[in-house]
């Protein structure tokens, strides 16, 4: 059964006291912290079965293998990937969005060809695809969101073409918390001949993945933001392009056979994990996404709908309060800004009242710009809020707010 309380004390760093205070951590949607069970795994894992994966024929390796591979397969259940060998263990999203553009992308785009993102990318999808835009001589085209956030399906086919040859979007703004209709943005997209990318760092954290529902052709996420470790992160792609892709990076593990001559390569997905791989983080990944499916994720979700909303009207009581990203389909992710007082300021304040918040552009600086500002206050949510954090929260902000003013 879905219990916050209960659920609250797997998380021994909430028990700690901030500033002699309770312990507000609103900050989710930069790096999520991890229940006890995770930070138990790995010590076990350092501890009792440490060796390096794949190459020992002696019993530490072995299990450590097992381990890693086990990981791989709580992976795919978790996504709903049709076989372990479409995951892929990068060292985080980026890396996984990077790997994409470096095989994929310098493998097709060309001169002429469009890649299609959203104005509310992640730098790590904005940039990386700028990048290789200019590498390859494609068209770099964006779509906007409508007037409160949301996604607007007729702004997105506006852009969509016959010459889009990738669409990289996210499932879940970090900044606006808008929910993308991923299923029909590959639909769509599909059906104009392109390939899609899904972002689903933020998404992972808050709904279900189901990547053959969704019908994407690749999809990115962090270990560190789905109460994992840091250092490890999924990517997702379809057997049938996987197969198709070139190295990323090359060293051992990823090889098939090698000469003085010539080299062949491993089939997927130890093609594309090159050298030692993040083995011990990958145990912490499994166990984390093993402690997050021992829950039904419609009970999350519920939840989490009723504490955004939650959230969200608490908010609107602070008078100079402005929320930027109401779209109606919308995740516990809060960028706000408070009576034209300096996002860093009120910051501070909270910070000694215990309330762990982010300010800035959350590496969506565009976005943030576009907006009409160049930092932002943003509050988030995880499994372990609460709506007493969220009084606190209003607490703490209506004290920065009479202080500062």
């Amino acid at each position: 059964m879905f219990d916050t309380q209960n659920i609250r004390k797997d998380f021994p760093i909430l028990e700690r006291l901030i500033e002699g205070k309770r312990n507000i951590y609103m900050d989710t949607a930069a790096s999520a912290q991890k229940p006890l069970c995770v930070i138990e795994s790995i010590s076990k894992a350092y501890l009792e079965e440490y060796a390096n994966v794949h190459r020992g024929s002696y019993w530490l390796s072995e299990k450590a293998t097992e381990n890693y591979e086990d990981a791989r397969k709580t992976v795919a259940q978790f996504i709903n990937a049709k076989t372990p060998n479409e995951v892929v263990f990068t060292r985080n999203a980026t890396e996984g969005i990077n790997l994409v553009a470096a095989t994929f992308g310098a493998q097709h785009l060309k001169t002429g060809d469009e890649i299609l993102i959203s104005r509310a990318e992640h730098h790590a999808n904005l940039v990386t695809w700028q990048q290789w835009a200019l590498k390859t001589g494609a068209t770099l085209k964006y779509f906007d969101l409508a007037e409160d956030g949301s996604f607007a399906m007729n702004l997105f086919l506006a852009q969509l073409t016959n010459k889009t040859k990738i669409v990289a979007v996210t499932a879940m703004s970090n900044v606006l918390g808008t929910v993308f209709p991923v299923k029909e943005i590959c639909k769509a997209a599909h059906q104009a001949g392109a390939i899609v990318l899904i972002d689903a760092c933020q998404y992972a954290v808050h709904k279900k993945i189901d990547v053959q529902d969704f019908d994407c052709d690749f999809l990115a996420f962090s270990g560190h933001k789905v109460y994992g470790p840091t250092g490890i992160g999924v990517l997702y792609g379809k057997s049938e392009l996987l197969e198709t892709l070139p190295p990323y990076q090359f060293g051992g593990d990823m090889i098939d056979r090698v000469t003085y001559e010539k080299t062949t390569f491993a089939e997927p997905p130890a093609r594309f994990e090159a050298g030692t791989p993040a083995f011990i983080q990958a145990v912490g990944l499994g166990t984390a996404l093993k402690y997050i499916m021992q829950f039904d994720f419609k009970e999350i979700e519920d939840y989490e709908m009723q504490l955004t909303q939650y959230t969200t009207d608490r908010l609107e009581e602070i008078k100079g309060l402005k929320i930027l990203g109401t779209a109606k389909d919308k995740g516990g992710v809060f960028a706000f800004t408070l009576s034209n007082i300096h996002p860093q300021d009120i910051a501070f304040v909270l910070g000694k009242e215990g309330v762990a918040v982010r300010t800035g552009h959350f590496c969506a600086e565009p976005l943030v710009n576009k907006l009409g500002y160049t930092s932002l206050i943003r509050a988030s949510l995880g499994l372990y809020s609460t709506k007493e954090d969220v009084d606190e929260l209003v607490k703490a902000l209506l004290k920065a707010q009479d202080f500062l003013s």
